[in-house]
């Protein structure tokens, strides 16, 4: 899958899959540097995700300062044909002062066993045999 270079960043379209419900999230960072996978909570809203009462609030720190999450588990993330099932997200307010909806983390990174071409400015996943 190709990835668009904005900001001078690697980005993706992701495609988030909640209780059945789609909701394809252009403007996905793909950063290596990001342990975990990360949605805009506007952009998840619109597939129903948002906080329930018995969710519990966690502060998570990065280069970009202080935000508070909280994590759900959706159906499914894909990119292109590749996706992770019952997979862990953080979803945050995301106000980072440019366009971007979510973060692809090193959770999925791994699991997926994606490999990042920064020359051709690809993302290819290994083939896996059924």
């Amino acid at each position: 899958m190709q990835l668009t270079l904005k900001y001078s960043l690697p980005f993706v379209v992701v495609t988030l899959t909640y209780r059945g419900a789609d909701v394809e999230i252009p403007h996905t960072l793909v950063d290596t540097g990001s342990a975990k996978t990360m949605f805009a909570a506007d952009t998840v809203a619109q597939v129903g995700l948002i906080p329930e009462p018995q969710d519990t609030l966690v502060t998570v720190r990065g280069v970009g300062g202080a935000e508070l999450v909280f994590t759900r588990v959706v159906d499914r993330i894909r990119i292109g044909q590749q996706s992770a099932e019952r997979f862990e997200i953080e979803v945050g307010g995301m106000d980072y002062g440019f366009e971007i909806n979510g973060i692809l983390g090193m959770d999925f990174l791994t699991q997926t066993g994606a490999v990042i071409d920064v020359h051709r400015l690809q993302i290819r996943f290994p083939v896996t045999k059924t």
